[in-house]
């Protein structure tokens, strides 16, 4: 059985990568075989509590865009976005029970019971 470690790195933008995270993130970019992208995490209006998380690669920058690196990996928030991920963690979880990239969001007053929108 192997433990991992998800130790957080803090930005201005108040988004959080895990190191476990980023190296998935980095990982996935390079079966891309691309060296332009970057992480792109969005709120958008949808779901069933109001709102839903976007997460996908993008090599576009836009206005107001605001970039932090991961440990090599580019994190990209739209400035609309930006307020509703204020101290929001993004993991990546690989367990029997759970795979997949996990959004913790101290914003999100609820949340649907499939997860995957809040309000």
């Amino acid at each position: 059985m192997t433990t991992e470690t998800h130790t957080e790195t803090s930005t201005a933008s108040g988004v959080v990568l895990t190191d476990v995270a980023a190296v998935k993130v980095k990982a996935l970019i390079e079966q891309e075989g691309r060296d332009d992208l970057r992480l792109r995490i969005a709120v958008q209006p949808g779901g069933c509590s109001g709102l839903r998380y976007q997460l996908f690669f993008d090599e576009r920058s836009l206005d107001g865009d605001v970039v932090n690196d991961f440990g090599g990996v580019g994190v990209v928030v739209d400035r609309m976005s930006a307020p509703y991920l204020t101290g929001a963690t993004i993991d990546f979880a690989d367990r029997i029970d759970a795979q997949g990239f996990t959004i913790d969001n101290p914003n999100a007053q609820s949340s649907c019971a499939c997860g995957d929108s809040f309000h």
